[in-house]
């Protein structure tokens, strides 16, 4: 059973509808259409800026089912435009959970569908890729559905979108009491999740984050230096942030640590010579594989990226670490002889398997020599 009973339609701008029933707020919201293959971490899904402008359908059977908690959320509002899944369980099982999925997304006004034949949907968009759509509990039939298409069609392309600077912190701030002789790192915020600040600190790191914004006089030059830098995951295109890349290239000119993840590993890379473009479906879940070219070993690694940094475009200033086992694409590089690298997954594992630990680790102990 669905959690509400009134109608409502996923539609996509190539005008292919999954019709179901609403399981939150009533209404329309757009957005690109992406689909997520974990089982779990539903709620860090919601929470993440990273998918800020992006309606998500999940492929599990059914989301929901341990509830949702005060402490996995990892920014403070729900980022996505709307949720989709085969099924929301009215009800959860869980000593943590405190209401349901339909109950939180309902009260951030939040359209969601359920009962829609999410199997059939994913192989839509991964044989046609991501593309525009809307859920909508008012256009279901009729004039009514294709007035909502064109609607649809109006819709700006994820494609040119800098969403990174409408997601992060306004202004800097400490993420935590600082600690004395903890190094200090400047964590630019393109969107970046609670997990991954702390993860930072849990490494020995004094953590100050700043809007993505910041200039490079800002972040090289404030009363107390810093000892290194860390960019932040976090939406859209990372070629639309050309001002960004700029005050990136100038970090790096510091010498000084310097660490990317997700969004920031594009953003390192078009600021040291390389191109991105734009991945057919995107690679979001907890699942992939991914290969370290230097050791040969293999990590299971959550993801969540619509972009990446094209392999045969990286200079001869950079080496490829990383690379993804389903599809070859570059997830990982560092700046030859010196204390600079990113990856393009998530090593915070939030959620996630916990393989790639090892990458706060390191970036902690190039700032502690």
């Amino acid at each position: 059973m669905s959690v509400a009973s009134r109608a409502a339609l996923l539609l996509l701008e190539d005008g292919r509808a999954f019709p179901g029933f609403s399981a939150a707020a009533e209404g329309t919201a757009f957005g690109e259409v992406v689909f997520n293959t974990a089982m779990a971490g539903y709620q860090e899904t919601l929470t993440d800026p990273s998918y800020r402008g992006q309606i998500v359908a999940m492929t599990a059977s059914h989301i929901g089912n341990y509830g949702v908690n005060g402490e996995d959320a990892e920014s403070d509002r729900i980022q996505v435009s709307a949720f989709c899944a085969r099924h929301f369980p009215k009800s959860f099982s869980n000593f943590r959970g405190k209401r349901t999925v339909g109950e939180a997304l309902r009260s951030a006004k939040i359209p969601a569908i359920d009962q829609i034949d999410t199997r059939a949907l994913v192989r839509h968009l991964r044989s046609l890729g991501a593309m525009r759509g809307a859920v909508s509990t008012e256009a279901i039939d009729g004039r009514d559905r294709e007035n909502l298409l064109q609607q649809i069609l109006r819709q700006p392309q994820m494609a040119g979108a800098a969403l990174a600077l409408e997601v992060g912190t306004r202004t800097s701030y400490a993420f935590a009491p600082e600690r004395p002789r903890a190094p200090r790192v400047a964590a630019v915020d393109y969107g970046i999740k609670r997990s991954i600040l702390r993860k930072l600190t849990a490494s020995g790191l004094d953590v100050t984050v700043f809007p993505a914004t910041a200039t490079a006089d800002e972040l090289l030059s404030p009363p107390r230096p810093f000892d290194g830098f860390f960019l932040s995951n976090g939406p859209g295109d990372p070629a639309a942030l050309p001002e960004a890349a700029r005050t990136i290239a100038r970090l790096v000119d510091s010498g000084r640590p310097l660490f990317g993840i997700c969004l920031g590993h594009q953003l390192l890379g078009l600021a040291l010579g390389a191109s991105t473009f734009k991945l057919k479906f995107g690679h979001r879940g907890v699942n992939h594989p991914v290969k370290d070219v230097r050791s040969g070993h293999v990590s299971i690694t959550s993801q969540n990226h619509g972009f990446a940094v094209d392999s045969d475009s990286l200079p001869a200033i950079l080496e490829l670490t990383h690379r993804n086992l389903n599809d070859g694409t570059c997830e990982g590089f560092r700046l030859k002889g010196r204390p600079v690298f990113a990856v393009q997954y998530h090593p915070e594992s939030a959620p996630g398997p916990h393989d790639s630990d090892v990458l706060f680790e390191e970036f902690a102990t190039t700032l502690k020599r």
